[in-house]
């Protein structure tokens, strides 16, 4: 029996109805609860990138597409979260809210294309899986252009699907549109197009002139709606190391995104529990184009980004939000595993399983109610700490491309490298600082250190005190400036460092 005739059926195991309600009412709580994670920490304050995304918008509407050329990627997401802002504030709860939006409309969609690859139940299993992936967790809140871009790319893989049994030049059309939008959200999600091509080849393979009627409908529409984006993009790969701080993955970092600990130990205890009540497992088997199509949408991308990330310098692979694209092909994969008991007792004791262990790993976790590091706390110290005296702040850059150039002279409040100063405000003068140790930061601080000595002037230092940021930038300000100058940690808030500096021979010591 073929595996769309089995679903059909009202029941697969023989489960009276009311089982089976009871089945989807296990389903339904699940999946509200995989989805209640992400607000764990929905009112942290904004990390540094997302102060990125608010300084790309805080000119207006006129500013953004001036700003966009110094940004990586394209300005369709600042327009979107410009509308958004004139219509919520930007506030960090209201920032936060346009993607937790966006990701209800990426998981909406998967179920939707899960559901038209199998059926109804299948299609919640796979939303579960996706909903508790911690890439989708922390995208969920982030301000960042991420659940934009998963949402665009699981309405292109339900666009993809219904193409499949569709001949319409129309729905081929919206289907290289919405890939062309994938792209402009962000350019790393571009690793899922190579994927829909050889979905698209396979499904259409039947009728050679279909294929190449709705093939080139579809890549007109692509190419025409790109061809905005090819400054953008030599801009990506012109000194490609100048934006990533991590290292180039080794062949261990392909596990992680197939085999995530709580789904394999939650399909273990299901199995174990089964065989431990000597209950009989049947097995499911799949068409072959289920199999191909989940497979590339879950290999294909992650190889991807592995090889340009093991064979440039652009080394995008470990950021576990830069694989995000792969996500929703690696639910749907994680689906069929699970799929492949036909019994409904063992999905649905998988589903809690897997739901309790993934949400009590978060609610337990120290860092559950950290959004990554932020300047918020750091930065309102230092403001209390310089407005008494209008002390200079020294402020590292939190990103890497501030290794790459000349510190401003002018405006550094307002400056692309600093875009925290933009959100949280500082109103003492600022000096800038690269992200890291490096010639600038000697050119600029030994100048303003010997100014300092003879003006007898307090002055302040900020930095991300952490592995591949200031860390040994802010270290090496402390050395240089002991002989002349009490040096004090006022302290680490949010992993944000912050330090005092007091003339020796000054009026007031620390």
């Amino acid at each position: 029996m073929k595996l769309q005739e089995a679903v059909r059926k009202p029941s697969l195991d023989g489960s009276p109805l009311i089982q089976n309600r009871v089945f989807y009412a296990i389903y339904a709580v699940a999946l509200a609860v995989s989805i209640s994670i992400w607000f764990i920490a929905f009112r942290a304050p904004l990390r540094g990138d997302e102060t990125g995304s608010y300084w790309l918008i805080c000119e207006g509407f006129s500013g953004i597409w001036q700003r966009h050329f110094v940004s990586i990627n394209p300005p369709a997401y600042s327009y979107i979260l410009w509308l958004w802002t004139k219509l919520l504030g930007t506030s960090e709860i209201a920032l936060r809210t346009s993607s937790v939006l966006a990701m209800l409309g990426a998981a909406y969609l998967l179920y939707l294309a899960a559901r038209e690859l199998i059926d109804s139940e299948f299609a919640v299993i796979a939303t579960i899986v996706f909903c508790l992936n911690y890439s989708v967790v922390f995208e969920a809140i982030d301000v960042r252009p991420y659940a934009l871009a998963v949402l665009f790319t699981n309405a292109a893989i339900l666009t993809l699907l219904r193409l499949r049994r569709n001949d319409s030049n129309w729905l081929a059309a919206l289907f290289g549109l919405l890939a062309a939008a994938i792209v402009y959200l962000h350019f790393l999600f571009a690793a899922i197009l190579p994927a829909f091509l050889v979905c698209f080849i396979v499904f259409k393979a039947r009728s050679l002139k279909i294929l190449v009627r709705q093939g080139s409908i579809a890549l007109v529409v692509f190419a025409a709606a790109c061809i905005p984006l090819v400054a953008g993009l030599r801009y990506l790969f012109h000194n490609p190391s100048s934006h990533v701080v991590i290292p180039s993955p080794g062949w261990l970092y392909l596990i992680p995104p197939f085999m995530p600990g709580m789904l394999t130990l939650s399909a273990t205890l299901t199995a174990l529990y089964f065989i431990a009540r000597n209950r009989p497992i049947e097995v499911t088997r799949f068409e072959k184009w289920q199999v191909m199509f989940v497979a590339s949408l879950a290999s294909i991308p992650v190889v991807i980004l592995y090889a340009v990330s093991v064979g440039t310098s652009l080394n995008v692979f470990t950021s576990h939000y830069h694989r995000l694209s792969a996500v929703p092909g690696i639910s749907l994969c994680w689906a069929m595993l699970v799929w492949q008991f036909r019994s409904k007792a063992v999905r649905a004791t998988f589903c809690v399983i897997f739901v309790t262990l993934t949400v009590a790993s978060y609610l337990f976790s120290p860092s559950s109610k950290e959004h990554d590091f932020s300047w918020k706390s750091a930065l309102e110290v230092v403001q209390d700490l310089s407005s008494k005296d209008n002390a200079p702040v020294l402020v590292c850059s939190n990103f890497i491309e501030a290794n790459y150039e000349t510190m401003p002279t002018d405006s550094p409040k307002t400056d692309r490298l600093f875009p925290q100063l933009s959100y949280y405000k500082i109103t003492s003068p600022i000096v800038p600082l690269p992200e890291g140790l490096n010639n600038e930061t000697k050119r600029v601080f030994l100048p303003f250190l010997r100014e300092a000595e003879q003006k007898h002037e307090r002055f302040l230092a900020v930095g991300a005190d952490q592995q591949h940021y200031s860390s040994a930038e802010l270290d090496w300000i402390a050395q240089t400036a002991q002989g002349e100058f009490f040096v004090r940690t006022v302290g680490v808030y949010d992993h944000v460092r912050v330090l005092e500096f007091v003339p020796r021979d000054g009026p007031a010591k620390p």
